[in-house]
């Protein structure tokens, strides 16, 4: 693969998502440049997880064209695309961890995509002490550095979606890709972790798009906000330019899918 993807940008030209007779995305289009910070919010079934899910390749539009960076995943090769999800972080709401293992062994899972079949398993059960560094060193960023080696099952929420949010970076990602990454825990902690994500983002150079239902969150932390209602783009716009009633109408009008 070649580097291409350097510039961790994605750009969607009328794109539409169907599954089945059931319409989940219709003529989506929009850029978002190497390392902006974009919002997209609006309510569930709105078809947020799927854009999200379309940014890193898991599925392809039913028409129209996504790429990412200089390539178009339609023409990717597979081998090729592989790689290029490896380098795609994504923190999911229910964090997707593996209870039972070791912190340090859920982070080093962030790899997997980037190392052969052995190499994957000996790192998993036994990471060297290079993989056992960086992890704690993501760990330390997000501050939880003193759990490297607690078993995942005991921590709390919120430490579970840190351990998410460095497992993610553990990737070394050019692009980082958050599903209503706060939406299980209070708003104190909610913004907290907002606030950690975009700073270390920005801090890297990554680019960022997060899907939100709250739009206080967007209106503090991200420049930018996309809403999304039933499909299709609402608004994209400075989100100081987003008025209460923009982001009232994505729920009023809202249907279910």
């Amino acid at each position: 693969m070649n580097s291409g993807f350097g510039e961790g940008s994605f750009q969607l030209e009328n794109v539409s998502v169907a599954f089945g007779t059931h319409s989940v995305l219709s003529e989506i289009s929009f850029e978002v440049g190497s390392g902006e910070v974009v919002a997209i919010v609006g309510p569930s079934g709105a078809g947020k997880t799927t854009l999200l899910r379309l940014l890193n390749g898991m599925i392809a539009p039913g028409q129209g064209a996504v790429r990412v960076g200089a390539f178009d995943l339609k023409a990717v090769q597979p081998q090729d695309l592989r790689q290029l999800r490896s380098r795609i972080g994504f923190v999911h709401q229910k964090h997707n961890l593996i209870p039972n293992l070791r912190v340090v062994q859920n982070i080093v899972a962030g790899k997997l995509g980037q190392r052969g079949f052995l190499e994957s398993a000996r790192s998993m059960v036994l990471p060297s002490r290079t993989d056992q560094e960086h992890a704690h060193t993501l760990l330390q960023r997000v501050g939880i550095g003193e759990k490297l080696f607690q078993r995942t099952d005991t921590l709390s929420g919120g430490q579970e979606q840190r351990v998410a949010l460095a497992r993610a970076l553990f990737q070394d990602p050019l692009a980082l890709l958050a599903d209503e990454p706060v939406a299980s825990v209070d708003p104190a902690r909610a913004r907290d972790l907002i606030r950690l994500m975009v700073d270390l983002a920005r801090e890297d150079g990554i680019t960022l798009v997060a899907c939100l239902h709250d739009l206080s969150l967007a209106r503090e932390f991200f420049p930018r906000t996309i809403g999304l209602r039933s499909g299709k783009i609402a608004f994209d716009s400075t989100t100081n330019e987003v008025s209460e009633a923009d982001f009232d109408d994505l729920f009023k009008f809202a249907s279910p899918r």
